[in-house]
């Protein structure tokens, strides 16, 4: 991993981003106050009785009172927590290792400012964040870091480290993130292929993006992490598509992973049939609104699923999705009851106008939206 000194640190990522004037803006136009404002509104809401559900039950990783003694055959001590955290059409992944050491993986969508990721945080009663871990730049994955950073900065007991793939992107957004970063002082790790750290009693590597140079594009570049803890194994490989799925196979010999976070929020462009051969995932988690302008997930992933046999878990209707092992055995819980048969999610999906599920979200091409700074 490479330590980035973040003085000039704005200047020289965006010019290795590609940005000439620092004008761009990734989810929608800058208005006249200086605020972000979508082009491509995201109409979905939580359903309607959403206040009314119970939210997952989850044990203090650290608390040993309530920890399972330690399995001989794992040679692990409790339980590893992983919250795949309902923020609609965006992705924000909690994990919480037995010691009571946490990692956060991306932080919602811009739009939220990172309250709703805050609100379940503290719900779970994380003190302090260990890790935070950027994936990629754009704004429904980094939406909530500059907020998230202040608060736990000011009002609890702050964050540790901050992880990124270290190609820029030219969104205010991006820019409040590193302004926080510098403002507290946090060291800032660009990871790459290759590196690896442990997360108290679990150990984790990195599998994209890549070591040799790699261009500017994110979603090549996005940050891919590969979990073990004991004899369980997790993959998240945030928005990652075929290009780079077929880059890790190529690189990596063993993929497999008992449960895994569906890449691009289900997109077709991820989740490919020789990616899934090679993760061979027992359970998957999508994170996507229910109603997804973008149509998340997509059909043919969830078809690749139900041909693998794969239990499938879909913020959408799920809402909160929180994985817990011990090692060896896991189980799933979900905020909201609902099939885990892919072809019943297919079902469950908003009926779409036209017959095209068209893969664009807003961060794959920014080429028909307006990029304006007032």
């Amino acid at each position: 991993m490479k330590r980035l000194v973040l003085l000039g640190v704005v200047v020289t990522m965006l010019f290795v981003g590609g940005c000439v004037d620092g004008t761009g803006q990734d989810e929608g136009a800058v208005s006249s106050d200086g605020t972000d404002e979508l082009v491509d509104p995201d109409a979905a809401g939580e359903p309607a009785n959403s206040e009314t559900e119970d939210e997952p039950t989850a044990t203090d990783g650290g608390d040993e009172s309530t920890a399972p003694p330690a399995d001989s055959e794992t040679g692990v001590d409790g339980e590893l927590e992983i919250h795949h955290i309902d923020v609609g059409q965006a992705d924000a992944t909690l994990l919480i290792e037995p010691s009571g050491e946490t990692m956060l993986v991306d932080s919602g969508d811009w739009r939220d400012g990172g309250d709703g990721v805050i609100a379940y945080l503290e719900a779970q009663d994380v003190d302090r964040i260990d890790h935070l871990v950027a994936t990629h730049a754009h704004a429904d994955h980094i939406g909530g870091h500059d907020t998230i950073i202040e608060h736990y900065e000011t009002n609890r007991e702050g964050v540790d480290t901050a992880y990124d793939s270290g190609v820029a992107h030219t969104s205010q957004t991006y820019d409040r993130y590193l302004d926080a970063v510098e403002a507290h002082d946090i060291d800032l790790l660009v990871v790459e292929d290759g590196d690896s750290f442990a997360f108290g009693e679990a150990a984790v590597d990195i599998y994209n993006p890549p070591a040799e140079e790699s261009g500017t594009d994110l979603h090549y570049n996005s940050v891919a992490l590969a979990f073990e803890f004991g004899e369980f194994t997790y993959l998240t490989t945030g928005d990652a598509e075929a290009d780079a799925e077929h880059r890790m196979i190529d690189e990596h010999d063993d993929l497999e992973a008992k449960a895994y976070q569906a890449g691009h929020h289900g997109s077709s462009t991820s989740s490919t049939e020789s990616f899934l051969e090679h993760v061979s995932p027992a359970a998957v988690v999508v994170s996507s609104d229910h109603d997804s302008q973008y149509g998340h997930p997509h059909d043919e992933v969830l078809e690749r699923f139900t041909d693998r046999g794969v239990e499938t878990y879909w913020t959408g209707v799920h809402g909160d999705v929180v994985v817990r092992t011990d090692g060896q055995e896991y189980g799933i819980e979900t905020e909201r009851e609902f099939s885990t048969d892919p072809m019943a999610l297919l079902e469950a999906k908003p009926a779409v106008e036209n017959d095209t599920q068209e893969s664009i979200s807003p961060s794959i091409d920014h080429t028909e939206r307006t990029a304006l700074r007032t």
